[in-house]
């Protein structure tokens, strides 16, 4: 799952998000995907995915070599996704701090 940040200059960064079959567990940051999401991301409804916040790759849009030049098969809400960006900014956030804390 891609999310694009734009930059001055033209060169907006994307984030990928995995999503994975597999639940992660309890310590990992993550989001179960509702069916209503499945569907509209089309995703297979009747498999439990999970949307993992803790690990991205991040690439520079234009330039990037995990996009197709193909149209997205859909995409998550924005009032499933805004609680979870809201949520991964701040971790961090804090993340940065503590690391120049140190």
């Amino acid at each position: 799952m891609g999310v694009r940040l734009p930059r001055p200059a033209g060169q907006d960064v994307i984030l990928l998000f995995p999503i994975t079959s597999r639940e992660p567990p309890p310590s990992r940051f993550a989001a179960e995907i509702p069916t209503t999401e499945k569907r509209r991301a089309g995703l297979a409804p009747d498999m439990r995915l999970w949307l993992v916040l803790d690990e991205y790759n991040q690439d520079v849009l234009g330039r990037s070599f995990y996009l197709e030049p193909e149209p997205p098969l859909g995409r998550l809400s924005k009032a499933f996704l805004l609680p979870l960006l809201k949520a991964f900014v701040a971790r961090r956030a804090r993340t940065k701090r503590v690391v120049r804390g140190t």
